[in-house]
């Protein structure tokens, strides 16, 4: 049914919440701050870098970009590869790219950032290419990102497309650009977000993905 499948990075490829939780410890201690739950920490992981700087933390479009930065001296250097593949993640994409689909990473974390990842964990092989956010916080919206990757590969059909993430932003970013989108439920957001959203599909694991997909 669909020949491009645009995947989310974190939280849908990757789970990244060391490196992520870790790199806003490191940006909240340099405001002397208070460092929230880990489990609120989590909830950060998808949403782009100065949304969750000035809803959650109050911080100005100045504070939230000198936020960006504290956040990114850690990321940059030790965040970025304290994340992990899924597993099945590898042998999911493997057979998609075999039965012809055409695979894009669509991702609101900066395109610089996403491809080292992705060239890191030998997932590089199975994408078409990797559409991210510019490092200076453009394009980092995900119907920015999602309108970049289909201009990017020359697609003309938006009807073929599916986005495939795991956070409301992926599902809202899909529907404003007239996407299809499927939510997962391995990542980090939960059923009634995903649903709340929009979502025309939901999966809860990436065998249930490989059933949708193919």
């Amino acid at each position: 049914m669909f020949d491009y499948l645009f995947f989310d990075l974190d939280g849908t490829l990757t789970d990244p919440a060391q490196g992520i939780t870790n790199s806003f410890i490191h940006a909240l201690k340099y405001f002397g701050l208070e460092i929230p739950s880990y489990e609120t920490l989590c909830t950060f992981i998808g949403p782009p870098l100065p949304d969750t700087f000035k809803t959650h933390f109050g911080f100005d479009e100045a504070k939230a970009a000198e936020g960006v930065k504290k956040y990114r001296e850690y990321f940059a250097t030790k965040g970025l590869l304290e994340n992990s593949v899924y597993p099945g993640i590898p042998e999911l994409l493997s057979g998609l790219k075999q039965a012809g689909k055409k695979l894009v990473v669509a991702t609101s974390k900066p395109e610089e950032y996403s491809v080292r990842i992705i060239e890191h964990f030998g997932l590089a092989q199975y994408f078409e290419n990797v559409c991210g956010s510019l490092m200076d916080e453009s394009r980092s919206k995900k119907d920015e990102v999602i309108a970049y990757a289909i201009e990017r590969n020359h697609i003309s059909d938006k009807s073929k497309i599916l986005m495939i993430g795991d956070r409301k932003h992926d599902i809202l970013g899909a529907k404003k650009t007239g996407l299809k989108s499927c939510g997962v439920l391995y990542g980090y957001g939960s059923q009634e977000e995903l649903e709340s959203a929009g979502a025309d599909y939901i999966v809860k694991d990436i065998s249930q993905l490989h059933s949708i997909l193919l």
